[in-house]
């Protein structure tokens, strides 16, 4: 696709050549990459840049590989990635053991295959845990690149990128055990950023790339299409549209039912039956919708999600409303997670709200006045907003982000705690080909493997498969090929009774006060029981 085309003016009234008259003009340069035109000797603001994206980075990956190590992770939604990344770098298929379906069935996040090979260099939690936590802190990237521009200053983009970085969805995000959706922060933040200064090439590779996080990243995507085609270039605009659409339906409809049978798992999530009694209730019923709408705490997260921006993107809301889209789809959700900011589900809408209040304060001028005596002076309307977004953020992100000097009571997990270093001891005596179910803290320390169980699976299936129905069935041959089984002294009352239902089969190979771990009795066939299925 061709670059736009661009005009040179006086570096301090550079004019976005297709910016709405009433916004404060956007400064362009000639068409090529921003990397490209970096300057030769960098400046501090630019290093504080740097050395934030680094500092967090560094964070975070410690935080997280601390709590992973601490037995603070688990089978959802740590294991199975890592169990699905390690089979696609031993060139199998990645079907997860741990839930029972294939890793691109559950969502297509396409995006896991770059850190194949970084898995054939270090295999291990912690390269998915860097990976995590560096794209995360690398979205503060674009929102300063663009800050910069729009608003004629790099001190001024830095307090835009602290914005993205210290907003409470961005760090619990990189908390929450591991998620694909990690990603959207720097890919949709650069894909709105590219827009913005129609490079349109590098435009549509970040849009690629968002899309192959996952299928669902299209309720970003189409959004920004739209707002491409209004304020840019229609035809690349409908060009994103109808692609993201048509790529949604290959995933959902191809890709995903080939793989687990259905299009989705997750349409229970959309209340009053589904899409269609959603616009049944809001035209019939339109009560009941604002009602669910305003249940559960739901505008307290939206305040949360925009608070932190001051509000300022209202000034000039089109870009920040490229989010709109997945918050509503957040606080419409019947599921629980989906609309509390502590989880992932709330990271891709940040970009858009960051990078729409620099937007929005681009368009804030400079006011004159004139005094009745005839004194006049200048009121820095432009800086007063910077201000107040500074100050907003700072207060946001100490009442609610997960950071050190915050108010918020922070897990830092203890890799040397009596759980963990017990579970540790046992664990090593387990061959690194065998077949195990194990305790849900302890899969992902297992994860390396074919067939790895959160027990009571597979002996009774729970959280199993694409098929609810097959909830406490047992599953064939694979029960028949559990090799060992490691579980706590203390036992949760819900599976003592399928701990009883095959014991007889189990020997005992090796205890602490904490663990015990047993290895499966050829002599002695699994007791019957249950409704056994082929795997």
């Amino acid at each position: 696709m061709p670059e736009s085309t661009t005009i040179d003016v006086a570096d301090d009234e550079l004019t976005d050549v297709v910016a709405d008259s009433e916004a404060a003009a956007t400064p362009v340069r000639p068409a090529g990459l921003a990397w490209r035109e970096w300057p030769s000797r960098l400046s501090i603001p630019q290093v504080i840049v740097a050395l934030a994206v680094i500092t967090w980075t560094w964070y975070f990956t410690k935080r997280s590989l601390d709590i992973h190590h601490a037995l603070g992770t688990s089978s959802y939604d740590s294991g199975l990635y890592d169990q699905g990344i390690y089979l696609m770098s031993r060139f199998d298929a990645p079907f997860v053991t741990m839930m029972g379906r294939n890793l691109m069935g559950d969502h297509t996040s396409f995006v896991l295959l770059f850190l194949v090979p970084l898995y054939w260099i270090v295999p291990a939690a912690g390269t998915m845990f860097f990976t995590q936590s560096a794209v995360i802190a690398a979205g503060a990237i674009p929102v300063f690149l663009y800050g910069r521009r729009r608003l004629g200053s790099e001190w001024l983009a830095l307090v835009g990128a602290a914005t993205y970085l210290l907003h409470p969805a961005v760090g619990w995000a990189n908390l929450e055990n591991f998620h694909p959706d990690s990603f959207l922060g720097v890919f949709v933040g650069f894909a709105i950023y590219f827009a913005l200064e129609s490079k349109w090439r590098w435009y549509a590779v970040f849009v690629v790339l968002s899309l192959m996080v996952k299928e669902d990243a299209s309720l970003v995507i189409v959004p920004l299409g739209l707002w491409v085609a209004m304020k840019r270039d229609r035809r690349i605009g409908l060009l994103t549209i109808f692609g993201s659409l048509a790529f949604m339906a290959v995933a959902m409809l191809l890709i995903m039912r080939s793989l687990i049978g259905v299009p989705t798992r997750n349409g229970w999530r959309i209340p009053f039956g589904g899409p269609r009694g959603v616009i049944d209730t809001a035209v019939t019923n339109p009560t009941d919708l604002v009602d669910h709408l305003r249940s559960d705490g739901r505008p307290w997260y939206i305040w949360q999600m925009t608070a932190p921006f001051a509000w300022l993107f209202a000034r000039l809301p089109d870009v920040a409303l490229i989010s709109g889209l997945v918050l509503f789809t957040n606080v419409l959700s019947t599921f629980w997670y989906q609309y509390q900011i502590e989880y992932h589900y709330s990271l891709i809408a940040v970009p858009a709200l960051a990078i729409g209040t620099i937007y929005a304060i681009g368009a804030i001028k400079d006011r004159d006045f004139q005094l009745p005596n005839g004194v006049g002076f200048s009121l820095p309307a432009r800086g007063i907003a910077i201000a107040i977004l500074a100050a907003v953020t700072m207060t946001t992100a100490y009442m609610w982000a997960p950071l050190p000097w915050a108010r918020t009571e922070l897990y830092y997990g203890d890799p040397d705690n009596d759980y963990a270093v017990t579970a540790r001891e046992l664990m090593e005596q387990i061959p690194p080909n065998a077949s195990v179910a194990a305790h849900y803290r302890l899969t992902p320390h297992l994860a390396y493997r074919k067939e790895v169980y959160q027990f009571p699976t597979p002996f009774r299936l729970v959280l199993y498969g694409p098929d609810a129905s097959l909830e406490g069935s047992r599953l064939g041959a694979r029960a028949e090929g559990v090799e060992y089984i490691i579980l706590p002294t203390s036992r949760d009352d819900r599976l003592v009774a399928d701990w009883e239902a095959i014991e007889v089969a189990f020997d005992e190979v090796a205890s602490n006060e904490r663990w015990v771990l047993y290895v499966r009795d050829r002599s002695i066939p699994l007791p019957a029981g249950g409704t056994d299925i082929e795997p």
